[in-house]
């Protein structure tokens, strides 16, 4: 019954005395025999089945291959034995921790029925440890060898910890850490030893909880977040000691994450030399890949991590970081004063309000996976809306009216009202993960505030034609695949080298007729960047949206919008161009 938890608890139940002959050294004592007294308990094994076989109490000899526990620094067999111990009972608050674990909100799909089993059939708590560095156990015994269960000493000895630290256990004296003129009636002659067993660093942790008050912070706390091995440990015994000190779990709810292992999905490890060091990524990359490399993979599973996961980072981070140069380039204070020169909702562009609609979108998705904890979604929603919606869309169908119109055009304050309303908005929802780059982003745009992170998450703000803009230009969105596929085509045949040589005849079908409505021809074709644009009835090449004609358009290049024209001047401005800078 010494030798094995099994064994023991067999022991326990029937009343067998537990009998462990092994010292601290894992040698056998004079209790198990002169014969075996002072042997290596593995040692001995041959020697035991010697002796056996010479009493003729051998039924039968076999040797065996079986799987046993090994120390994992060691990697040593583990010798079991049992001792004298402290323990903290976990029978008596089972119900309440069990209940504790219903109430905790657990993020991780198999979080509350790992903690619920793992305390449904956990025993007592070994809580003592022999080791010489840790945490002692206050306990003083008394001259008849037992512990002295008292608040005074208990009081006392607190004290001393918070003035002068636990170390204090280990280096005075017995007196000195005692109560001057203590006694007790189990030490007539005023004799006391002390605990020399340090704390299990399990329950040294699961403390940490007790600083929270002491530190102005709320009990319990938001969240607990640590690897997914802590279920066994840090998450498990935080709620045991919290729900005995406090009656409830120090945590609301608790989030784990898997390890990072390298891009083939083996443990990280020196020998095998596939170790990642973040501190060499960040020289290399930047802090803000490391995090958005983060962002982008499912932290609960284990990571896989590799150089050229990182590169797909720094491409994905090079995109970001360009869309809001772009965006700050052109709402700088010199042009664009959001105070005076921004545009009211009402007054912008239907195509403006699309935008806006869809960041709106966007701002209500990010919010939602940030507050669930899935970065993979807020990191994917931010990203596309960038690429897809603004940098490859918004901004480019933009640079024609930002670059070619009169400063202080309308048309040209209504695109720079949203470009700030955009980039407002998403140098917020970036922050918790392009950190350094948001505040960067945050110095240039804005500085109302000490830091980015002192400005809350945008709002979502509705509007009542928010539904009837977004379905006309979803739908001319569709068009406006089929209009850039047309273009590819004429591209890849060596019709033309770009857009803007472009006359584009496009005959909608029924349903897509609505999506052109109240669109100039200029209009659509600045929506696509072509030269001439006309909606026309007469049926070409036909494509989902409708019927689709491209051709080179033969005319004069004005050398300012360079915009393909039929009619210039005599310096070659085309007769926009000459109304701008009249």
């Amino acid at each position: 019954p010494g030798h094995g938890l099994e064994d023991f608890y067999v022991g326990q139940k029937y009343g067998i005395e537990t009998f462990c002959p092994v010292d601290d050294k894992g040698c056998l004592t004079y209790e198990a025999g002169e014969r075996l007294n002072g042997k290596f308990v593995f040692a001995a094994n041959k020697d035991i089945v010697m002796w056996l076989h010479e009493d003729g109490r051998l039924l039968a000899n076999e040797w065996i291959v079986h799987s046993y526990p090994h120390d994992d620094r060691m990697k040593k067999p583990v010798i079991f034995r049992a001792t004298v111990q402290w323990f903290a009972s976990i029978e008596k608050i089972k119900k309440e921790l069990l209940d504790a674990v219903d109430y905790v909100k657990w993020e991780n799909d198999f979080g509350h029925a790992r903690m619920y089993n793992m305390i449904k059939d956990r025993k007592d708590w070994c809580i003592s440890r022999q080791r010489v560095w840790g945490v002692p156990i206050p306990i003083f015994y008394s001259e008849d060898g037992k512990p002295i269960i008292d608040e005074v000493l208990f009081d006392h000895v607190a004290k001393l910890f918070e003035k002068n630290g636990s170390n204090i256990w280990f280096e005075k004296d017995v007196k000195e850490l005692m109560p001057p003129g203590y006694s007790h009636p189990n030490s007539p002659n005023g004799h006391f030893t002390k605990e020399v067993d340090t704390m299990d660093v399990w329950f040294d942790s699961g403390s940490s909880h007790n600083t929270f008050k002491r530190r102005g912070f709320e009990y319990p706390c938001e969240l607990y977040l640590e690897g997914s091995d802590q279920y066994r440990g840090w998450f498990n015994s935080s709620l045991i000691v919290g729900v005995a000190t406090n009656g409830e779990a120090p945590y609301k709810g608790v989030l784990s994450h898997g390890y990072v292992v390298d891009e083939n999905g083996r443990k990280m490890s020196k020998s095998l030399g596939n170790v990642v060091n973040p501190i060499e990524v960040i020289d290399k990359y930047g802090a803000d890949i490391l995090r958005l490399w983060v962002a982008s993979v499912d932290f609960r599973a284990d990571l896989k991590c590799s150089d050229k996961l990182f590169k797909i980072a720094s491409e994905q981070y090079r995109k970001v970081r360009n869309t809001f140069r772009f965006l700050l380039g052109n709402i700088n204070r010199e042009d664009f004063d959001y105070d005076t020169d921004a545009v009211s909702y009402n007054n912008l562009a239907s195509i403006d309000k699309y935008i806006l609609i869809k960041l709106n979108e966007v701002i209500d998705t990010a919010v939602k996976a940030y507050d669930k904890y899935d970065y993979i979604q807020a990191n994917n929603t931010l990203f596309n809306y960038m690429t897809n919606t603004i940098s490859a869309f918004y901004m480019d169908y933009a640079k024609d009216i930002l670059y070619i119109e009169k400063k202080d055009d309308l048309r040209r304050r209504q695109i720079q009202t949203v470009f700030y309303q955009v980039t407002d908005a998403l140098n917020r929802l970036w922050a918790p993960i392009l950190s350094y780059t948001m505040e960067e982003v945050y110095e240039i745009f804005s500085r109302k505030k000490a830091s980015v992170f002192l400005e809350g998450f945008p709002e979502v703000l509705k509007h009542e034609d928010d539904q009837l803009i977004k379905a006309k230009w979803d739908k001319y969105m569709e068009v406006r695949s089929d209009l850039l596929k047309a273009l590819e085509e004429a591209k890849v045949s060596g019709l033309i080298k770009k857009a803007l040589e472009t006359k584009i005849y496009y005959c909608p079908k029924d349903e897509y007729q609505e999506a052109l409505a109240g669109l100039t021809n200029h209009d659509l074709a600045q929506l696509v960047i072509a030269s001439q644009f006309e909606v026309t009835k007469e049926k070409h090449q036909e494509y989902p949206t409708g019927y689709i004609k491209v051709e080179k358009f033969a005319g004069h290049t004005c050398p300012r919008c360079w915009n393909v024209v039929t009619d210039v001047d005599d310096d070659g401005l085309c007769l926009r161009c000459q109304s701008v800078l009249m």
